[in-house]
């Protein structure tokens, strides 16, 4: 049985392909299995945003800051999913959220 690792890795491969779908679907298959692995989110996020299924990227993209609260990439990522979904509201607070992770991180 392949790692998650490993079924990520063939998830990449597919998208340098520009299979992207089926990238999108290698990933889903891995969060079946693993569904707290934040790196596949986050790929999600930016590979469902790059086919104009904001909506879904956007949930993913809320995933990864759940599941890395204090990673100040995670929120900038975020926003700018958030900024094509048209949720302005919800970028600018991840905006805001990145912000105040990198003053922390530089105290």
């Amino acid at each position: 049985m392949p790692t998650n690792a490993e079924i990520y890795d063939a998830a990449q491969k597919l998208k340098d392909e520009g299979k992207l779908e089926e990238a999108v679907a290698k990933l889903q298959e891995l969060l079946a299995a693993s569904p707290n692995y934040a790196l596949a989110h986050s790929a999600l996020s930016v590979y469902l945003g790059r086919l104009g299924r904001h909506p879904e990227a956007v949930v993913h993209a809320r995933k990864v800051c759940e599941l890395e609260p204090n990673d100040m990439r995670s929120f900038v990522s975020m926003s700018m999913v958030c900024v094509k979904a048209g949720m302005i509201e919800e970028a600018e607070y991840a905006k805001a959220r990145a912000a105040t992770l990198q003053m922390q991180s530089r105290q």
